[in-house]
Order: C-alpha cells, then structure tokens, then sequence
C-alpha cells in the first residue's frame, strides 16, 4: 500500500534512506549507553526494484559496528535487536508520510492493527575488518542495475519478455525451467519506472562518513607541515618507490577494466603494453597527438622482401 506513495513522490526515497539512519542512530546512542556525541558511520543506496524489476523502494546500507564518540574515539556495539529496529523503522516511515499529508490518523491505526507490519529488516550480511573481497561484493550488489540482461530473453519482434528469478545457480539451462513470461511493453514500463529523476541522488553518505563530517575532521587535524614564511622552501613529496609506482598503474588499470569492462593494457596483437610515463604538459601532448596524426594520414610504403 505504500510503495505507491513514494513512487509517485520520489523525493520521498531521500528521506526513505534518512529514516534508516536515524533508526540506527537511535538504537546503537542507547547500546552506547549514550556516549557524548557519539555518531555511527553509514553508506545507504536507495533501490526502488524488486522481483523482475517490479516497482520496489528499498534502502541497502552499510553500517559501521558501532560508532565515534565526541573525542573521536571508537566505541563499539556487539549487539542490535533487529526486531526493535524494524518497529522504529516502521514507525518513522509511517510519520514521514503522515507530515507529508499523505497518510490520515485513521490509516496509520489501521495500518499498525495488522499482525504482520509489511516491513522487514535483514541485518545477517557481516563483513570482518580487512575483508576487503567481500566488501566490494557488497557495494557491487547495494549499487547493481534492476535488469538482469544474463537472466532476460527476448527476440525482436517477440511481445513477451522471459525473465528468470534470482537463484543461486549461473547455467542458464537451470533458468529456464523457472522463466517467467512478462509482456514486453509491461517490462519495458517497469524499467522505466527505476530511472531516477534528473539531479536526485540514491546514494548518501551519514554520521561519520558523512561528507561535512569528514571535511570538519580534516580541517580539525593539525597538519604535518607548518611553514613560518611563504618564502620558506617546502619539503619535497617523497619519491614514490618502483613497486609503489607499478601498484599505482595497476590500480588506474583494475578501474578501467572494472567501469568499462576491458583491459587498457591489452594489445590486439594478444601481447600486453606497460605504461612508460603519464605525460599531463598540454603543450607536449598536442605536439605528440599532431604527430601521430600526421603519421596516420601518410600513406606506408608497402614492405620490401629482402633477397
């Protein structure tokens, strides 16, 4: 009954993940035993997809074990009742729409009279210091897209769509067997229902890892390096190792491969290139780039066969 609320309203999904962090405030301040100031760390992303993109609003966060408190000290929560935090989830989800005059006194005491709420929290996904692998695991899947093209069929020309349910085998053989027929321009509506309006965010950052927070904390830290007079000569950076240098490259190369999918290092001839310099003068990169193309308009001379 709500969902409609906020996919008419989608400036609502904003405050849908607002909602989540304060319910996570809320619970880890009193396992905190209130400690002054204290203030947990929390990345959401709002999804509004379920079930073969079937309109779904839906918060998936990543939550710090506990919190900072006002000296900046890490002060851990070992347990949360996720039963509490789904009734207080609840609650502000219900009062948000309420101030937003899109739910009536009456609809909420109807609403809070059912047995089962209709909300579910699911806290199980734990991820251990230093788990790097697994963390990038979790990120991929909080920011994934609604469509699933390795579970999808179409043909064109076809008006149905097969779509597979999520499960745990990757044989598309398996799939099949479950794929569900969707009309085409049906799916097609519920794809565009996911776009998000222009300049409206589904990604926040709160508490400690909010982005204000965390320009304060920088500026609050006292710097390294302190000049008695511009005139001073500062410390030169220090040289970056070989090693470090290749595991710097690697890094620039592991992010090309990952957003778009290929290799930046990969010839076509099937060998690999290694990154000489990184030339940023524009003065010298126009110079080359005139070269090459001046190279690339002159007709090569055909081969000559040595005798």
């Amino acid at each position: 009954m709500l969902r409609l609320y906020f996919l008419h309203h989608r400036e609502l999904l904003g405050e849908l993940s607002r909602c989540a962090y304060e319910t996570i405030t809320e619970l880890m301040s009193a396992a905190a035993f209130e400690e002054k100031g204290f203030r947990p760390g929390m990345v959401s992303v709002v999804q509004t997809f379920g079930e073969a993109a079937r309109f779904h609003p839906h918060v998936h966060a990543l939550c710090s074990r506990g919190g900072w408190n006002a000296a900046g000290q890490w002060v851990p929560v070992p347990y949360l009742d996720h039963r509490m935090a789904e009734e207080l989830f609840r609650h502000r989800v219900l009062r948000l729409l309420k101030k937003q005059h899109l739910l009536s006194d009456e609809r909420i005491e109807l609403l809070l009279s059912w047995r089962r709420s209709g909300f579910n929290i699911d806290d199980s996904v734990r991820i251990p210091a230093g788990e790097g692998k697994t963390l990038e695991h979790v990120a991929r899947y909080m920011l994934r897209s609604p469509v699933s093209l390795a579970r999808m069929q179409w043909r064109p020309g076809s008006p149905h769509v097969l779509y597979a349910p999520k499960t745990s085998h990757h044989d598309p053989r398996e799939l099949f067997p479950r794929l569900e027929k969707i009309d085409a321009l049906d799916f097609l509506a519920r794809v565009i229902t996911q776009v998000p309006e222009p300049r409206r965010h589904l990604l926040f950052y709160y508490g400690h890892y909010a982005n204000v927070v965390r320009g304060r904390r920088k500026i609050s830290q006292p710097s390294e390096r302190t000049d008695s007079s511009h005139n001073e000569r500062q410390e030169d950076e220090p040289t970056l190792s070989p090693a470090r240098k290749q595991a710097l490259r690697r890094r620039w190369a592991d992010l090309i491969r990952r957003v778009f999918e290929l290799d930046p290092l990969l010839c076509p001839c099937g060998g690999s290139f290694h990154v000489v310099a990184f030339i940023t003068e524009p003065r010298v990169v126009r110079k080359i780039l005139d070269h090459l193309n001046a190279n690339a308009n002159r007709e090569r001379a055909p081969p000559t066969r040595p005798n």
